[in-house]
């Protein structure tokens, strides 16, 4: 299964008041293995960058005026998406940026890409209810190591979330990946898959024999049970 777990940063919070995308990174996985593939750029949003937005992931708009805008970059990024599945933190925010963005960029390609997305911050609200469920609390909890992550970042923060989310669904999904994985080399090798188990047989002994005769026979009433005629 081809997975993509993808971050944005942007000019600010709301897309409604036209706010747009100013960074983009995408992180490739497969079978739940990370392939060392990203797509990631940065955009400039033609805009000012609010100050709040400005604080968390410092780029500025001298950093972005000589970036491309999103139409440049809007048929790459929908090629690596093609048939992915999307992992993102808190979904709606980054979907509904890039979904304007794909709308203004007049990609066709833009929908389907998007069609497809799992919210890890839904995941880990139903994991661990009343808890904080932020990247940062998320890595705390998982053991991942977000000591680099001074200021957002949307490569560094799609990295660290696939992390994350792998630490989230290591064990089930693992679990039934090893039994599958064994019984199809059970399966391709011809045998049963109870190789290696011992089956131990226990015989009764006479005095047992004799004791479950003497219960059968007494289970007849006036006629003589079933099991004991010949």
């Amino acid at each position: 299964m081809r997975q993509i777990v993808l971050d944005t940063e942007t000019t600010g919070l709301e897309v409604v008041q036209g706010h747009r995308i100013v960074e983009v990174a995408a992180v490739e996985m497969i079978d739940r293995r990370l392939t060392g593939r990203h797509f990631h750029r940065y955009i400039n949003p033609k805009r000012a960058v609010d100050e709040g937005a400005l604080r968390v992931h410092g780029l500025d708009e001298a950093f972005l005026a000589d970036k491309p805008v999103f139409s440049d970059v809007a048929a790459d990024l929908a090629g690596f998406l093609a048939g992915a599945q999307l992992i993102i933190h808190n979904a709606p925010f980054d979907r509904g940026f890039l979904a304007a963005e794909f709308e203004r960029a007049a990609c066709a390609d833009g929908d389907t890409v998007l069609a497809d997305v799992l919210d890890t911050l839904a995941m880990a609200r139903e994991l661990h209810p009343g808890k904080r469920n932020s990247l940062d609390a998320l890595c705390e909890r998982y053991g991942v190591d977000n000591s680099g992550r001074t200021l957002h970042g949307a490569l560094l923060d799609a990295e660290l979330l696939a992390e994350v989310y792998l630490a989230m669904t290591r064990g089930q999904e693992s679990l039934i990946t090893l039994l599958a994985a064994e019984d199809a080399a059970g399966l391709a090798a011809g045998d049963s898959g109870l190789h290696g188990l011992e089956i131990a047989v226990l015989r009764p002994t006479d005095a047992e024999l004799e004791a479950h005769q003497a219960l059968l026979a007494g289970m007849g009433g006036k006629e003589p049970p079933l099991w004991l005629q010949s």
